[in-house]
């Protein structure tokens, strides 16, 4: 499924026009993206998004073989809740 299936299916399941829908998922997936800058977001019954540090650490080019150093970096984790995998 992509976004514009999902806008497609919260109009259907609400009775809003696919305009609507779209600002509903825009504004749903931008306030995730806020909060989970600040911190972790909860969502009960569906899961948690949190942000998870990576440390730095020596890797390899995979063209040339030759050692290079890879920085820090952050990246975001999602662990689904009980219900969401209980679905599955």
């Amino acid at each position: 499924m992509n976004k514009g299936e999902l806008v497609q299916q919260v109009a259907k399941m609400t009775k809003l026009s696919q305009r609507q829908a779209r600002e509903v998922v825009d504004a749903t997936f931008d306030t995730i993206k806020k909060n989970t800058k600040k911190g972790t977001v909860q969502l009960a019954g569906f899961g948690t998004f949190a942000i998870s540090r990576r440390k730095g650490r020596m890797g390899r080019n995979p063209r040339t073989g030759e050692a290079m150093k890879i920085a820090p970096s952050k990246t975001v984790r999602f662990k689904a809740g009980k219900e969401y995998k209980s679905m599955l």
